[in-house]
């Protein structure tokens, strides 16, 4: 009889197997801890080395225009680009504006949900980076 302990090394092995096989997507390692304590969205980008964004109708966000509950904000970010790296997410008046970052690679499609905290209504913004830094 197989144990509870046996079975998730067994699919331990197994994942690690596939992703060295390249056919799972490898888990993102990258932190940017100065992005993510930084007070202003422009520290955010600074932190980051990226220029500051130009509006572009093929990165999307979804949220309510006013949330049940600023403590967990329903969000999608998603974008059309070719290309894409990384897609933020920033709340403009968090005391730490940038409250997701997520890593994509041409084994992921660049489509998220996440839920945010936010203090107060405010301007919500979804960045897409891509492979040449703008």
């Amino acid at each position: 009889m197989q144990t509870r302990r046996d079975a998730l090394r067994s699919s331990l092995a197994v994942a690690t197997l596939l992703m060295g096989a390249g056919l799972l997507p490898s888990m993102a390692h990258a932190f940017e801890k100065s992005a993510f304590d930084a007070k202003s969205m422009e520290d955010v980008f600074k932190a980051l080395g990226l220029p500051m964004p130009s509006e572009s109708k093929d990165v999307a966000l979804t949220a309510p225009d006013i949330a049940e509950n600023g403590a967990v904000v329903p969000m999608t970010v998603q974008s059309s680009l070719p290309g894409v790296k990384k897609l933020l997410l920033l709340v403009d008046k968090n005391p730490a504006p940038l409250v997701a970052q997520f890593m994509v690679n041409p084994a992921v499609e660049p489509s998220f949900q996440t839920r945010a905290k936010m203090g107060q209504s405010c301007d919500v913004f979804a960045v897409a980076v891509m492979a040449d830094g703008k």
